[in-house]
């Protein structure tokens, strides 16, 4: 939930205590937001893990590619997070800085013991995208093990349509990998997706609008938390969760 910075105040953030104390009854292991939105977090959480996401950028800015260091890791430390994350355009002409960043946030989190989730996107002009999923999947693979040549602890990148591809990314590294959940689908998608990424051998999933944007956050939330925690079915889940899925 760290789309407030990027996005400003949509629908599911503005009110962002009744989302996550939504998604946190509804499964979710942790919550991510920016450090200034932590004395909203802490009382809404139930529970859950905390994570501060340290970079940032604003879709009416020059360049949302361009995230910009939004906080250190002493600033999450103190705003109570039990991590932090990083986002890297890997392939973007912004790459060269943040992989510098990357290597700064992780050294400077190893002395403190605070894990890092490096959210590592192929996002370039030579980039390959779906419509060529072999390439996608092997440029995924390349920003995905470049996390963890930088140290981090945990990486999240995008799905690449299938299991079969995304075998190839997780294969890229030894650390988690959880994926994006991208634009907002219908909750079909949204289970078909997180199903065939644990199908692949991905650890989870870390999602932002088609969990906080969703009518019913907390019932979206406990449909994905029984794909990844119950090993349940897409149709299985949604009837646990009490969504409606097409026959």
């Amino acid at each position: 939930m760290d789309h407030g910075i990027t996005l400003g105040p949509v629908t599911g953030l503005a009110d962002i205590e009744t989302t996550i104390d939504a998604v946190t009854r509804g499964g979710a292991d942790a919550v991510l937001t920016q450090k200034g939105i932590a004395p909203r977090v802490h009382p809404n959480k139930n529970g859950a893990g905390y994570i501060v996401h340290l970079n940032g950028s604003t879709s009416i800015g020059p360049d949302e590619h361009d995230k910009r260091p939004t906080a250190t890791v002493e600033d999450a430390i103190r705003a109570g997070a039990d991590a932090v994350s990083f986002h890297i355009n890997v392939g973007s002409e912004h790459e060269p800085d943040q992989i510098t960043q990357l290597g700064e946030v992780t050294s400077t989190a190893a002395e403190y013991g605070i894990p890092v989730l490096a959210m590592t996107y192929a996002r370039g002009h030579d980039v390959r995208d779906q419509s060529d999923p072999e390439g996608f999947a092997d440029d995924l693979a390349h920003a995905t093990r470049l996390g963890e040549e930088l140290g981090a602890d945990l990486v999240k990148t995008a799905y690449s349509g299938d299991p079969a591809t995304f075998e190839r990314v997780v294969e890229a590294t030894r650390l988690p990998v959880v994926i994006a959940g991208g634009s907002k689908g219908t909750d079909e998608e949204t289970l078909s997706m997180v199903r065939g990424a644990i199908d692949a051998g991905a650890a989870g999933v870390s999602m932002g609008r088609s969990i906080f944007q969703h009518e019913d956050p907390a019932a979206i939330t406990a449909g994905v938390a029984a794909v990844l925690h119950d090993d349940a079915d897409p149709r299985e889940a949604a009837e646990r969760a009490g969504l409606t899925v097409e026959a």
